[in-house]
């Protein structure tokens, strides 16, 4: 990494020329930097990270300037400060975290009464990925990718069926068996096994009835309302790890998010 960070160029007071475009602020350009090891695992999910002195002392800035860069990357999830313990890489393996990209919740609003949902991984294998998947990962079309099919069941009942498409090169060796043997949430599995970790996501929500294959698996009449939530997952610097399509059971449940 440079030792130094470049200044902004500003308009010269002789011509009052057009300014030669500024480069960021200087602490956006320290949260890059962070982002970079964050994406290169220099630090994995659960780990502390060097303190702001050190920091500091490595990019030759202010502590100043490097709280000011934490500060987003915590106000973004992607860090969490423990007072008196420091600054961790932010992980899904946390329980306050578990269900941060599931919006289902039961009418009753209480997810922990329900218990962790139980996962049947119906499909998973690696095939080449269609032109909408392969656009969605920014990838090429026909490169390979692990396709998972799995419904998932709060109480005993199955209420959510996924089908999810992760980049080939980035989750080479991912099984069924794997995947159903795992206990806590997948993207916390992701993060063990494979160092990706889903930062960020998309989502777009429609109603759609349940067709034939879909009333099966989520034990429902044929043409019963569904929510079609279809996701995509990034990880550091908005690289897409993850192209979920889901359908949603909603007689138990309904979508909650929160606006601010």
């Amino acid at each position: 990494m440079p030792s130094t960070l470049p200044l902004p160029e500003l308009p010269s007071p002789d011509t009052g020329g057009p300014a030669t475009p500024a480069f960021s602020p200087l602490y956006q350009q320290i949260k890059g930097l962070i982002l970079q090891s964050l994406q290169a695992g220099e630090w994995k999910p659960g780990e502390v990270i060097p303190s702001e002195i050190e920091l500091a002392a490595r990019f030759r800035v202010s502590q100043g300037t490097v709280r000011k860069a934490i500060d987003e990357l915590a106000a973004e999830n992607l860090v969490v400060r423990r007072q008196g313990k420091g600054t961790f890489v932010a992980t899904h393996a946390e329980q306050h975290v578990r269900y941060r990209f599931l919006k289902l919740v039961p009418d009753s609003g209480d997810r922990d009464s329900e218990g962790p949902a139980s996962r049947d991984v119906l499909e998973c294998r690696r095939v080449r990925a269609t032109a909408e998947v392969a656009r969605a990962l920014a990838l090429r079309s026909g490169d390979a990718v692990v396709q998972v099919r799995r419904v998932l069941a709060f109480g005993g009942v199955p209420t959510i069926l996924e089908d999810l498409w992760l980049p080939g090169a980035a989750f080479r060796g991912l099984s069924a068996e794997q995947m159903a043997a795992y206990q806590g949430p997948t993207y916390a599995l992701f993060e063990l096994e494979f160092g990706v970790r889903m930062v960020r996501a998309e989502e777009k929500i429609r109603a759609i009835a349940a067709d034939a294959a879909q009333a099966a698996l989520l034990a429902v009449p044929e043409g019963t309302p569904l929510l079609s939530v279809e996701r995509l997952a990034y990880t550091y610097n908005d690289v897409p790890m993850e192209f979920r399509r889901g359908v949603y059971r909603t007689d138990a449940h309904h979508y909650r998010n929160e606006l601010s």
